[in-house]
Formats: C-alpha cells, structure tokens, sequence
C-alpha cells in the first residue's frame, strides 16, 4: 500500500462525487477505495489498482507509459517534431496525452449564438472525440503486451495505437453502430466510468462519429493492424501539398481559407470575397462540392455550403 497515493484516491472521490457517480460508504482511506473497486489481492495493490492510483505505476509496469509523437508531415519519417513519454496515472496519462495532441491542432473560430460577444475558438477536432480516443485505448489495450499507447499527430491526421484487439465478436463495421459495451479491463474501465473519463453505454465511437459530423470533421476511422488497433482522427485533409495537386485558383483558394476559418460559406459571400459573377461562383463551388472540399446543403436563396468531409480525400491521394 505504500505504492499507492493518498492524494490521487482522493482526487478520484472529488471527481467520481462531482460527477454523481459514486458516493463512497464508511471510511474514504485508499485500503477502503480499493478494496471497493476489487483493486487489492490479499491487502496488495493489483496492477489495475496500482494504475489507477499509484505514487509511480511506470517504476513496475512500464507498459502503462503513454508516448506522443508529432510529425511534420503525413508519413512517420524523421525528424519527430516533439516526442513526450508521459508516466503516472491511467487519469494522468491521459490527461497528459489529450494536452499534447491539442497543443498541435489548429483552432478555428466557429459562429457566434445570439447574445454571444465573440465567436467560439475550438480545436479542428472535437476535443471530446480526441479524449474518448485516448480513453479508450487506456481502457480496452492489451496489458499482457509490452507496448504503449501511442498517441501521433500528423499534418493531416491524429492517430491513436493500442496494442490489442476487439472483444471477440465485435468487428470495425459494428463500431459505427449501437453496440453494448465489452470492457476488455473492467477493473481500470469501473474508475474511469465513476470520475466521468467514460461511459457505460457502448455508445462512445458512435458519439465520435456524431460529434465529428456535427463539426464538420471527417469521420474517424477504425482499423485492425496487426497486433495493434488504430483510431484514426482527421483533422484538415486539405493540407499544402493536397492543395498543391489540386491547381485551384485565387478564388477558390479565398474559398477554402474562408471555410477553414468558419466552417460555412453561401454564394452571396463568395461572390462579395472573391468579386465574381453569380455564374462564376456557381462553377467555382461546384467544383468544390465534387471534390469533397464542401458539402452543399438546402436549396435556392436557403442553400448554403459547408466544409466537406474529405470524401473524395483518398482518390486525391
């Protein structure tokens, strides 16, 4: 018990108590909290407990480190950017990995509500989608592996590894529908569900997928490779080099600066940026629409068009 924290149990009942998900009976002492959550084994620690709430997990599971890579580019070709290992907590790993992917995207402003003074500045991902990503491969990896949890930010994707497969019965086609949950840990998924890190609806990469659609984000991927499972989050498919390939011209170019910034342009507004005719907007847009640049929604004088998807991003590629 003396690998256990003191500060982090009672870290984890300010959380787990705020989120309404559990209010502890009898003594709050670390032996009482563990022994709750079915973390001890003869009034030792088990591995998940020291995990969840150890002084130094990595000092004797090195396999709990969380690693981040940043690349320039879209390959995993030196030099690394920045490469972080970061050690402690299931909680801590996590929250240091979620700091280090956010701190390499870009923002971008959304638009204001009624009554608001300024427009929204959020991540070009979702920062829930990037969390649960995170979450889940803490939660569900395979710990009888010596591998890490990877978490690599491209210039056009973030992808997150973890070594281990899907719950036998559960294939990449069923990630994208309702699904009960299958805990691969369900001693280090109880916590995480109690201090609100995740849920216990099997309903997180269908919440993924909807948040991503809602921010105009292409969806993530999900995909087997070999030993490890791989979430892949895309950020801004339209990278220099895509944009390079495409030969657009000054107005479209406008056009996608425009729509990287807001999300969101009609064809009054892009005749007003770029000075063209109603005509010559309608090519330009058009074009942009076949491409998967932008989406067009609605129709006459309430059409307007918003930033695509990248569903034609692997053809261009």
């Amino acid at each position: 018990m003396k690998d256990i924290s003191s500060g982090k149990v009672r870290e984890f009942l300010r959380l787990a108590e705020e989120k309404g998900r559990f209010r502890p009976v009898g003594p709050r002492s670390p032996n009482h909290v563990l022994r709750h959550f079915h973390l001890l084994d003869q009034d030792r620690p088990t591995q998940a407990g020291l995990f969840l709430f150890g002084e130094n997990p990595a000092r004797l599971l090195p396999q709990t480190q969380l690693h981040c890579l940043h690349f320039k580019g879209t390959m995993k070709r030196k030099p690394i950017e920045d490469q972080q290992a970061y050690e402690g907590t299931a909680f801590e790993t996590i929250d240091a990995a979620h700091r280090f992917v956010l701190g390499k995207l870009a923002a971008r402003v959304g638009i204001a509500t009624t009554g608001s003074a300024s427009a929204p500045v959020q991540p070009e991902i979702p920062a829930f989608v990037i969390r649960e990503a995170l979450v889940n491969a803490v939660a569900h990896r395979d710990y009888n592996s010596d591998g890490f949890v990877q978490a690599i930010v491209f210039s056009d994707r973030v992808e997150v590894w973890n070594p281990g497969r899907l719950p036998p019965g559960l294939t990449e086609l069923d990630l994208r529908e309702p699904h009960g949950p299958l805990p691969r840990n369900p001693l280090i998924a109880e916590p995480l569900f109690r201090a609100g890190y995740a849920e216990k609806a099997g309903s997180g990469t269908t919440d993924m997928i909807d948040a991503c659609r809602a921010a105009g984000v292409p969806e993530p991927d999900f995909k087997q490779h070999g030993p490890h499972f791989v979430v892949t989050l895309w950020r801004d498919w339209l990278t220099d080099e895509v944009l390079a390939g495409l030969g657009f011209n000054d107005r479209q170019m406008l056009a996608v600066a425009m729509i990287k910034r807001q999300s969101r342009i009609t064809n009054r507004e892009y005749q007003d940026l770029t000075g063209a005719s109603r005509p010559t907007a309608i090519r330009d847009l058009d074009l942009l629409v076949r491409l998967g640049v932008l989406e067009r929604h609605g129709e006459g004088r309430g059409s307007h068009y918003l930033r695509g998807r990248g569903l034609t991003r692997k053809r261009i590629e």
